[in-house]
């Protein structure tokens, strides 16, 4: 028997129930819908994840990962750490921007399903305090910034800018004046880090 034109991937099962996510919504979307919308059983979707909220976390995991490879670039990437600091910041926010943006449907079910998979939130998290730790810990370095701690410096930063990545803000992000806001917080805390 030749093997299948498309074989069933968890590439696959993710892209698949990202749109069964945003057609349904995260509380009428099921693995027998996913499981519909590629044309398998849904024991074929159990085979790759083993539950529901297995599926869910991947797909979470998935989404928030999409900027990481750019912001991870960033974070380890030569020059002087001002700028480093500066385009990670705004790689964030326009990442946000666009999540929000691009698609609202998928952006909203996405924070509902943030909520559920803490765990994957709080890994994502650490995933970036650690990015902003390593630009800050090389401008300590080469003496651009004064910082003691630069983990601790590093959740002040993702503080400070909250507005500019926490879904919480997303109704704000396309305000005209959003930008300049922006460039205002940046640069106040780029004063602050200076030696």
């Amino acid at each position: 028997m030749p093997p299948p034109e498309n074989p069933l991937t968890p590439a696959r099962i993710l892209e698949a129930t990202e749109d069964v996510l945003r057609r349904y919504g995260p509380a009428k979307a099921t693995v027998v819908d996913v499981a519909r919308a590629l044309g398998v059983s849904h024991g074929s979707v159990y085979r790759h994840f083993a539950t529901k909220a297995a599926l869910r976390e991947a797909v979470t995991e998935r989404w928030l990962d999409r900027e990481h490879d750019e912001l991870s670039a960033i974070a380890d990437g030569k020059g002087p750490a001002e700028d480093r600091l500066r385009r990670w910041l705004a790689a964030l926010f326009a990442a946000k921007r666009r999540k929000a943006g691009d698609d609202p449907e998928l952006f909203a079910t996405f924070m509902e399903l943030a909520r559920e998979n803490s765990g994957t939130v709080a890994r994502y998290l650490t995933t970036l305090l650690k990015q902003l730790a390593t630009i800050v810990a090389s401008g300590v370095a080469d003496g651009e910034f004064a910082a003691r701690d630069a983990a601790a410096t590093a959740r002040a930063l993702w503080d400070a800018t909250a507005r500019f990545h926490d879904p919480m803000y997303a109704s704000e992000w396309l305000a005209p004046e959003i930008d300049a806001d922006f460039a205002e917080v940046c640069e106040l805390l780029l004063r602050g880090l200076r030696a």
